[in-house]
C-alpha cells in the first residue's frame, strides 16, 4: 500500500453535493484512492509521500470533454486564422491528410502535457481521421507517457466531397472498416472498471462528414458494447443549413432520427439549439461539451449554457482545437466559460443571472465527470479516485483576492502548482514530471514545420 498526504492548503474545494470547502484542509489517499478529507488536524500527520500545498487552493482535477489533440500541429495556420468553421476545415483537411503515427503520438503528448500543466487530470479526445497508418493505439501510447486519465475515441468520416460531404475524399474511410476497427479498439483499450485510466467512445465526426447509415450503425454498436457516443452537433449556422438541405431536419432532429439521443450521448458545441431541443436533450439525458473559446475563435456563436443548466442538461467543458482554440489550457477555459456566460446574459437578459466562478469550476469537475459517465472522479470525497490539483494563490497575480477560490477563475490563468492523477504527481511545483518539456516541444516543432511546409 502506498499512501499520499496533501496538506497545508489554504482551502480544499471538495465539489461534493453540499459544495463543502475546508479551510486549512488536507487530503489523504491510499493506492490512488481518497480515504480521508478534512481539516489537517483530523488526518494522518505523515504518509509515504507528503505534498506541500501551502498557500494553494486544492481542487478536484479538471476534466476536458472535447479536444482534437493532433491539431496542436496546425495552430494559427495562415489561411485558417480568420475563417469560419467550413472554410477553416477546407484549409486544414489537406494538411491533416499528411499525418503519420509519429505526428499523432507527438501531438497527443504535447496537448496532454499542456492540459496537465493547466490542471486537467482527465481528457477526452475526438480524432476523426486516421491517415498514414495512424491509429488510436498511437494516442494511447502517448497518454501512457504523460500519465493523464485518457478517454480516446474511434472517430470517423465516411462521406467525402464526391458524396456531398465537406471533407476531401482522400481522408474518408470505408464504413465497414470503420466499424470493424471500432470493435478492435473497444476490445483493446476500453476499461469500464472504477478508477480506469483508459476508456473508449465511438465518435463519428459530424452530420456533414458521416452518412446517416454510419451514424445509426455506430449507435447500435456502441450500445452493444457499453461505450459512450460523441459527435459534433449544431456548432454553426452553416451546419444547420446543411442538415435542413440534406436531411430535411434540424441537427437535433437528425440526431434523434439516427438514435443519437440518450444518457450515453454527448454533443460537442450545441450552439444553435432552441428551447424545444434543449427540453428534448434534458428529457433524454443527452449532454453537451461546451467549448467557449473555440466558438468565439471561429465565430460560431454562443451556446445557451444558462438554458442547458436551467433545464437540467448535463454540461461539461472542452478546450477543443487545438487549431480552433490554439491553446490546451483547461483553467483558461473555465474562466472563458464564466465570462462568455455573462456576455450572453447581457445580450439576452432572459438567459438568466451571471455564472459564478464556482459554477464554472463545477462544470469543469462534476459536470465533466457526468458527461463521461463517471462517478469515481470529479470531486474530492472518500472512495473516489485521488485526482486533484493545487493552484498557488500566494503570488502577485493573485494578490488582493479576498475570495481565493473565486480568484483561481477570475485571475489570469497560469500553470498549476501540482497535478495529481490516481495518487501520482505528474506536475510538481509547476514542472511536468513525466516527460522533458523542452525535448517534447522541439520534436513537436520539427514535425509541425514539416507537416505544413
Amino acid at each position: 500500500m502506498t499512501s499520499l498526504l496533501v496538506r497545508g492548503a489554504e482551502v480544499v474545494v471538495t465539489m461534493d453535493d453540499a459544495g463543502s470547502e475546508i479551510a486549512g484542509g488536507a487530503v489523504y489517499a491510499e493506492d490512488g484512492w481518497i480515504r480521508q478529507v478534512g481539516p489537517a488536524a483530523t488526518l494522518p500527520g505523515t504518509a509515504d509521500r507528503v505534498v506541500d500545498a501551502s498557500g494553494s487552493v486544492v481542487l478536484p482535477g479538471l476534466i476536458n470533454t472535447h479536444h482534437h489533440l493532433s491539431q496542436t500541429l496546425t495552430r494559427a495556420l495562415p489561411g485558417a486564422q480568420n475563417a469560419g468553421l467550413f472554410d477553416w476545415l477546407r484549409v486544414l483537411y489537406p494538411v491533416w491528410a499528411r499525418l503519420t503515427p509519429d505526428h499523432v503520438r507527438t501531438a497527443t503528448m504535447t496537448g496532454l502535457a499542456e492540459l496537465a500543466l493547466s490542471g486537467c487530470t482527465t481528457a477526452f479526445d475526438h480524432q476523426y481521421l486516421w491517415p498514414g497508418g495512424s491509429r488510436l493505439d498511437d494516442q494511447m501510447e502517448a497518454a501512457d507517457v504523460i500519465g493523464i486519465r485518457f478517454h480516446g475515441s474511434r472517430g470517423s468520416m465516411s462521406v467525402g466531397e464526391s458524396g456531398g460531404g465537406l471533407p476531401p475524399d482522400e481522408v474518408v474511410e470505408d464504413e465497414d472498416e470503420i466499424l470493424e476497427d471500432c470493435v478492435r479498439v473497444i476490445d483493446a483499450f476500453h476499461d469500464a472498471a472504477p478508477g480506469s485510466m483508459r476508456q473508449v467512445a465511438l465518435a463519428p465526426c459530424s452530420p456533414f462528414s458521416v452518412s446517416t447509415g454510419l451514424m445509426a450503425r455506430t449507435a447500435e454498436l456502441a450500445r452493444r458494447h457499453g461505450v459512450r457516443l460523441h459527435t459534433h452537433l449544431a456548432e454553426t449556422a452553416d451546419e444547420e443549413e446543411y442538415c435542413r438541405a440534406t436531411f430535411g431536419r434540424r441537427p437535433v432532429e437528425y440526431a434523434a432520427d439516427t438514435g443519437w439521443l440518450g444518457e450515453d450521448v454527448w454533443f460537442a458545441h450545441a450552439v444553435h439549439v432552441d428551447e424545444q431541443e434543449i427540453g428534448r436533450m434534458a428529457e433524454t439525458g443527452t449532454g453537451v461539451a461546451h467549448c467557449p473559446t473555440s466558438n468565439m475563435r471561429l465565430g460560431s456563436g454562443i451556446a445557451p449554457v444558462a438554458g442547458f443548466m436551467r433545464s437540467g442538461v448535463l454540461v461539461g467543458l472542452g478546450v477543443d482545437g487545438s487549431a480552433s482554440n490554439d491553446s490546451s489550457h483547461m483553467l483558461a477555459e473555465v474562466r472563458q466559460a464564466m465570462l462568455l456566460a455573462r456576455l450572453a446574459g447581457s445580450i439576452v437578459p432572459a438567459a438568466g443571472p451571471q455564472m459564478t466562478a464556482r459554477q464554472a469550476l463545477r462544470l469543469a469537475t462534476r459536470g465533466g465527470a457526468a458527461i463521461l459517465g463517471r462517478s469515481d472522479i470529479g470531486s474530492l470525497e472518500v472512495g473516489k479516485v485521488c485526482d486533484m490539483i493545487a493552484i498557488d494563490v500566494g503570488g502577485i497575480d493573485h494578490a488582493g483576492f479576498a475570495d481565493p477560490v473565486a480568484g483561481v477563475v477570475f485571475a489570469s490563468p497560469g500553470r498549476v502548482r501540482h497535478t495529481i492523477v490516481h495518487g501520482r504527481l505528474i506536475v510538481e511545483d509547476g514542472r511536468l514530471m513525466s516527460a522533458d518539456e523542452a525535448e517534447l516541444a522541439a520534436a513537436h516543432r520539427r514535425l509541425a514545420a514539416a507537416l505544413v511546409a
